[in-house]
């Protein structure tokens, strides 16, 4: 595993009921998009990788397909479990998955990309286990963010967070454009043709509560990121997120968050 990988590992550990409580309802966005992107229907044999909390997955049992759906994370496996019972859930990570080449007729990872060390290998391996003219479907974060999914970030800057060294950036040789050129161009380096990629954006509905969990429960790397920081740090930043809040809530007090991600398929 590279440096980002074993962060990642550890970012994750222990941590899927704080993500079902925060994020995950955000990250379910797409899943229909995903699946009609893999043409994943009846009888399909479908991998959902990174499945996280199984909302993709459970998605793909109710078209009738035959799902497997994997996680590096095995408190995400359990939950995957209970959300699609029908399909068969394992532990297993990136970029070595315990399938036969061609297992699968469409492959799907919803925002997995975000979360590897070296995405081009990632997807070559995705490729591997996609038989012939079967399809491939993925989402990850545009760049630059909208201002609402930007929200969180910009408090922290506000209040003159800094990146710590020991939560390592992708390497840069590692690194692509997130954008769909860039996404469409890493997919084609890793084998895959017919390659396209589209941008979804929607409004995502939260209570300031429920946004301000998952960061404070250490979920993903900007929870990471404050809890690293001392007690009044994380105490700075919650005033900023306070204020800059104020932008984006509702009528009914909910926060109105605008997020965009890209959609890439592709078939081998």
């Amino acid at each position: 595993m590279t440096a980002f990988d074993e962060y990642e590992r550890r970012t994750w550990s222990g941590r899927a009921d704080a993500f079902a409580g925060s994020f995950a309802k955000l990250c379910a966005y797409p899943a229909p998009q995903l699946l009609d992107a893999a043409a994943v229907g009846e009888g399909a044999r479908v991998l959902d990788v990174g499945t996280g909390t199984g909302t993709v997955a459970a998605a793909a049992c109710e078209r009738g397909a035959k799902v497997t759906a994997v996680d590096a994370e095995p408190s995400m496996v359990v939950l995957a479990g209970r959300a699609a019972p029908a399909a068969e859930v394992l532990t297993a990570a990136l970029p070595e998955l315990p399938f036969e080449d061609g297992t699968f007729d469409a492959v799907v990872g919803n925002f997995v990309l975000n979360h590897v060390g070296r995405p081009r290998v990632a997807l070559t391996e995705l490729r591997r286990v996609l038989r012939p003219g079967g399809r491939i479907a993925l989402t990850i974060w545009a760049a630059p963010a909208p201002a609402g999914q930007a929200l969180l970030g910009r408090a922290v800057e506000a209040a003159g967070v800094t990146r710590p060294p020991h939560l390592p950036p992708l390497a840069a040789e590692d690194d692509f454009p997130r954008d769909p050129g860039g996404l469409a161009g890493l997919m084609m380096s890793a084998g895959l043709c017919e390659t396209a990629c589209e941008t979804l954006c929607w409004d995502h509905r939260a209570s300031p509560e429920e946004w301000w969990s998952g960061p404070m429960a250490g979920v993903a790397f900007i929870g990471q990121l404050l809890l690293s920081q001392p007690e009044q740090t994380r105490a700075d930043v919650k005033r900023h997120f306070d204020r800059l809040s104020q932008e984006f809530l509702g009528e009914d007090g909910q926060l109105v968050l605008p997020h965009a991600a890209l959609l890439a398929s592709a078939c081998r």
